[in-house]
């Protein structure tokens, strides 16, 4: 019997949820389990994997279940603020990671969140939630706090139009008080968070801008140290590197 959720739809609605349905979390999905997160009939879904695994969306895992296939990865890497933007950052990334052997990251925006597109980390530095795919909110984390303060008023009104969520105790949620951060933020240069995303876990951030002095990407180091902001010195030094040769 159809679900009422496959009615209506379009064909390309369709076949990018069945991509959405792929997450950090879930990262190898079973026909049934797409059909489940999706709303999709079974027969609807069998046809459009099919399709996206021979156009190389998708890969058939010897198993029988179905993961993201290389061909979307080939075709990120087109995106400026992809691989483009990794390569200039990796040089310096790899200096900062050097000198703090700490959880050294970087970040766009994408939406309403930070997406992780680069990062370096020891073996033994403190556990994060982040990871390279992986989204981080852009009013408890460092990254994301840069960003959304170099943003428009649109997407701050977006971000706190629903009560932000709390991760932590000291995660702010209050709305006037994210504000005075992201004025704060703008007026130094830097973001540093103190366990608003998991406790133990301080961080600083500073933008990366392109040619057009455009704030494009975030950079920060996140570690256990409460005195991370003696970190900023190295982070901006790293961040104006990259920022320079965007321009170039």
């Amino acid at each position: 019997m159809a679900n009422s959720t496959d009615r209506g739809r379009t064909v390309t609605s369709r076949a990018l949820a069945i991509l959405g349905a792929f997450t950090p979390a879930q990262p190898e999905l079973t026909l049934a389990r797409i059909c489940r997160v999706t709303g999709l009939r079974h027969a609807t879904a069998h046809r459009l994997v099919g399709e996206l695994t021979c156009w190389g969306a998708l890969e058939r895992t010897p198993s029988g279940t179905y993961v993201i296939g290389l061909r979307l990865w080939e075709l990120g890497t087109l995106n400026p603020r992809g691989l483009p933007l990794r390569v200039r950052a990796m040089p310096f990334m790899e200096d900062l990671h050097a000198a703090t052997r700490q959880h050294v990251q970087l970040a766009v925006l994408d939406g309403g969140e930070a997406l992780v597109v680069e990062r370096i980390s020891a073996t033994d530095a403190i556990p994060v939630l982040s990871q390279v795919g992986g989204r981080l909110p852009l009013h408890a984390s460092a990254v994301g706090k840069v960003l959304l303060a170099h943003a428009d008023e649109d997407l701050f009104a977006e971000v706190v139009r629903d009560s932000l969520p709390r991760f932590t105790a000291t995660t702010v949620t209050d709305v006037t008080e994210l504000r005075t951060a992201l004025a704060e933020c703008r007026r130094t240069g830097v973001a540093v968070v103190r366990e608003e995303m998991s406790t133990g876990a301080y961080s600083v951030a500073t933008p990366i801008t392109d040619v057009r002095g455009r704030v494009v990407a975030s950079l920060s180091v996140v570690g256990p140290d409460p005195a991370v902001h003696r970190l900023v010195p190295a982070v901006v030094t790293a961040a104006r590197g990259i920022s320079r040769g965007l321009a170039a």
